[in-house]
């Protein structure tokens, strides 16, 4: 597996415990839809936590956060548009990027509703 996608997933990993650690459960893991994958779909009361994992080794070229663009955030609306109504879901969606700097020590950086800022 190419070092890029190691780190990825590590960062993933990463996430899912973090989530976890402040009460969140985890409903998907790399959930598909068409073209669209979501890392992480997790759920904490009545909130749907729709979560992009970005994970970089280094701030050089920017924050993690910086790499998620417009048509990423497109294919993620129309992904968990589906899945709230396949699931026939009554919550309110929220869309999170967790951003993970993984050097010699670990940076993690929750943004709650962050496609508000796009």
């Amino acid at each position: 597996m190419a070092e890029h996608n190691e780190l990825g997933k590590k960062g993933e990993e990463l996430a899912i415990k973090f989530l976890i650690d402040k009460g969140y459960k985890i409903l998907e893991k790399n959930y598909r839809y068409l073209k669209a994958e979501v890392d992480i779909i997790a759920q904490k009361e009545n909130t749907l936590a729709v979560v992009e994992v970005k994970t970089r080794s280094s701030d050089y070229f920017g924050n993690p956060q910086d790499f998620v663009n417009p048509k990423k955030i497109k294919l993620l609306l129309s992904a968990i548009d589906y899945y709230v109504n396949e699931k026939d879901l009554d919550v309110e969606v929220r869309f999170d990027i967790i951003a993970i700097i993984h050097q010699k020590t670990i940076k993690i950086e929750h943004l709650e509703d962050a496609f508000l800022h796009f």
